[in-house]
């Protein structure tokens, strides 16, 4: 049994995260980025080697501190929500700040360190590819932002700057996705995994590894949790007679997005998916109903395909 000297628990928000160290009154707030995470780790640098840090899954917005604490050796485990928000009503405390969430995930952590299990990647090259992945989101995100300043009615008078910095993104978007193919392309499970996801309709190249990378879970959960994960789980919207339509949680951040452009591709393809996108619209579906269900309808079989293949490499 490992034995621990602190206990830390972090209780992950979008834009910040807040720490606190088991038996400590005070918490401490950082950003949720690159530069507040190195400053979490330079300040508790003396205490990690031999903490347990313990965060809760939150759509996704907790990858880049796990990830981060994962490469520098630390030990973390990444806590269900459930199983937290019952161990804190247990207390019989109903209020909700993000400092006492902090507090009681590292309580958790004290109280049940010998009952958790530390989080591990799936293969060496998670990190990386996790890291390549969101960057080459960001260098995206900044493709637009330089496009859209282009059509603004002042680009003009910038316009030479702007496709200076348009072809430079262009270029480091192309190399980042080389890259990750290519290390891709170097581990057999990893690439059998993308040409599994590539084999369903609507699922190219890109979609195929950002969904590799940013849902690892694919192919080891149910169906249903699978759907929650990626935020397309339908959910009720009934009161008496009524019923509406069902709405769909966030999930993970990032994969809503890429499920999006997945669907505008299938619906268009010829396949299955087409017929089960027109079923819906012949029947009065609203269109962005059908592309919903049809997102959900791809993470589904995406997940089973990769279930079937983890099964037939384990038995080959």
């Amino acid at each position: 049994m490992t034995v621990y000297n602190n206990f830390i628990g972090i209780d992950i928000g979008k834009f910040n995260f807040v720490a606190s160290v088991y038996g400590s009154k005070s918490t401490t707030e950082y950003k949720n980025s690159s530069l507040g995470i190195a400053q979490f780790i330079e300040e508790n640098k003396d205490i990690l080697e031999n903490s347990l840090c313990v965060l809760e899954t939150t759509g996704g917005y907790e990858l880049d501190v796990l990830y981060s604490l994962l490469e520098k050796g630390f030990k973390v485990h990444r806590a269900d929500t459930r199983k937290v928000k019952n161990f804190i009503r247990s207390f019989g405390n109903a209020a909700k700040t993000d400092a006492l969430d902090a507090k009681a995930l590292a309580n958790y952590a004290q109280e049940r360190f010998e009952t958790l299990d530390l989080f591990e990647a799936q293969s060496a090259k998670s990190i990386e590819l996790f890291q390549l992945v969101r960057r080459r989101s960001d260098l995206k995100a900044m493709l637009v932002a330089e496009k859209n300043r282009l059509k603004s009615p002042s680009g003009h008078l910038i316009r030479e700057s702007i496709l200076t910095i348009l072809s430079a993104l262009k270029v480091q978007i192309d190399f980042i996705t080389n890259k990750i193919n290519g290390i891709i392309d170097n581990d057999s499970e990893l690439k059998a995994k993308k040409e599994a996801l590539k084999s369903i309709p609507g699922i190219g190249e890109i979609v195929a590894f950002e969904l590799l990378i940013l849902l690892p879970e694919l192919g080891e959960l149910s169906r249903k949790k699978i759907a929650s994960l990626g935020g397309v789980a339908p959910r009720s919207n009934d009161s008496g007679k009524f019923s509406g339509y069902r709405s769909t949680g966030h999930g993970r951040g990032g994969i809503k997005p890429i499920l999006f452009l997945a669907s505008m591709a299938a619906r268009n393809s010829n396949s299955e998916f087409r017929v089960f996108y027109e079923k819906l619209i012949s029947k009065g579906k609203p269109k962005m109903v059908a592309l919903t269900a049809l997102m959900r309808k791809i993470l589904v079989t995406a997940n089973a395909k990769i279930r079937d293949l983890i099964a037939s490499r384990a038995t080959a």
